[in-house]
C-alpha cells in the first residue's frame, strides 16, 4: 500500500470533517484552550484530511481555523499546528523562502529540499511559489547562492531527472570512471560531471553507479566527495548519494542535528516531522534508533516538552508518556 515507505500519519478512518470543526471550535471556545483536543484532531489527519476540517471550519463558523490555532497557542506548539494546516506545497514554498529571506541563507534548508524531492513535487512547487511571492524560484537561488552550489541547485530546480527506473550496467561503469577522471584522477576538481550524473541520473542507476564506484576505487563515492569538495556543495552532492543509498537514514540524520547539541532548531525539528510523517516516518524512527542508539522518543523527550512534545509523540506514532 506504501510502496515509498510507512507513514505514522494515515487517513483516519470514518472521516468526518464537520464533527472534527466543531469539536476543534469547541475546543477554543471560552475560557481556556483544551489542547489536548486540538493535538487528537489536527495531528491525527492528513494534510488533505485538514484542509478539508479548515474549509468547514470556515463555511460553519465563519472564521480561519488557522487565525484561531494562531490567537489560542503560541510558542512551538502554535508553529506545529500552523505547519500542519497549511497545505503541504505552501508549507515547502514558505520553508524556501524563509531560508533564502534576509541577510544570510539557510543552504541546509534549500539541500533539503530539493535534493529530496521527486520532479513532479518540484514543478508543482515552482509553480506555487512563483503565485505566493511573485518570484521564479530559479531566479531567487540564483541571487542567494553562488559557484558550484548555485550550479547544483539551478540543475535540481529544472527537475529533468530521468525517473524511468531503467539501469544499464555499463552505462553505470562508464559514468562511475568518468567520476573518477572528474575528481580523484585529476589536480583540482571538474564538479560538472558530478552535476551532470548525480541530478540527472534515477535512483535506481545511481545505485548502480555508486556500486561501480566503489568496486573500481575500493571506497565509496561518499567518501570521494568529501576529500575532493567542501561546504555546501560538498553537503548537496552527499545528500543525494544519501537518498539514494538511504532516503531514512537522511532524514534521521536531519532529525538528529535538529536536537543535537547546544539548543534545539525546532524549525528543522518541525519541518522533518511535518514532510515525513504522512510518507515514511516509521522508517525513520527504526533507522534513527539504529544509528544513535536511543529512540526518537527519548531525544523528543529530552529536547521539548509540553503540548508541543505530545503532539510531536502523536505525529512519530508514539503514545504520549505520563511524565
Amino acid at each position: 500500500m506504501y510502496p515509498y515507505g510507512t507513514p505514522t500519519v494515515v487517513p483516519a478512518q470514518n472521516f468526518d470533517p464537520v464533527k472534527d470543526a466543531h469539536a476543534l471550535r469547541k475546543a477554543m471556545k471560552g475560557f481556556g484552550t483544551d489542547e489536548d483536543a486540538l493535538i487528537a484532531i489536527i495531528c491525527h489527519r492528513t494534510n488533505e484530511q485538514r484542509q478539508e476540517i479548515q474549509r468547514q471550519y470556515k463555511t460553519h463558523f465563519g472564521k480561519d481555523l488557522i487565525e484561531d490555532i494562531q490567537s489560542e497557542t503560541s510558542g512551538n506548539f502554535e508553529k506545529l499546528l500552523v505547519g500542519l494546516l497549511t497545505p503541504i506545497v505552501d508549507f515547502y514554498c514558505n520553508e524556501l523562502c524563509d531560508a533564502m529571506k534576509g541577510i544570510g541563507t539557510d543552504e541546509d534548508v534549500l539541500i533539503e529540499i530539493l535534493c529530496t524531492l521527486s520532479n513532479s513535487e518540484i514543478h508543482t512547487i515552482k509553480k506555487q511559489y512563483l503565485r505566493m511571492y511573485g518570484a521564479h524560484l530559479e531566479s531567487e537561488l540564483k541571487s542567494e547562492t553562488s559557484g558550484n552550489f548555485k550550479r547544483l541547485l539551478v540543475s535540481l530546480c529544472t527537475a529533468h531527472r530521468d525517473e524511468s527506473g531503467h539501469v544499464d550496467q555499463a552505462a553505470a561503469a562508464n559514468d562511475a570512471r568518468e567520476l573518477l577522471k572528474a575528481g580523484e584522477l585529476r589536480v583540482g576538481t571538474d564538479e560538472s560531471m558530478f552535476n551532470m550524473v548525480l541530478c540527472q541520473r534515477n535512483y535506481q542507476q545511481l545505485k548502480l553507479i555508486l556500486n561501480e564506484y566503489e568496486s573500481i576505487t575500493g571506497h565509496s563515492l561518499e567518501k570521494a566527495i568529501k576529500r575532493e569538495f567542501s561546504g555546501d556543495i560538498q553537503e548537496g552532492l552527499l545528500a543525494i548519494c544519501k537518498c539514494v543509498t538511504n532516503k531514512a537514514e537522511y532524514f534521521a540524520s536531519r532529525l538528529h542535528k535538529s536536537m543535537a547539541g547546544l539548543g534545539t532548531n525546532d524549525r528543522q525539528l518541525i519541518r522533518v516531522i511535518i514532510t515525513r510523517s504522512e510518507i515514511d516516518m516509521k522508517d525513520i524512527k527504526v533507522t534513527f534508533e539504529k544509528m544513535y542508539g536511543k529512540s526518537l522518543k527519548s531525544w523528543i523527550k529530552g529536547d521539548t516538552s509540553g503540548d508541543y512534545k505530545h503532539a510531536l509523540y502523536a505525529l512519530i506514532g508514539e503514545q504520549r508518556s505520563s511524565s
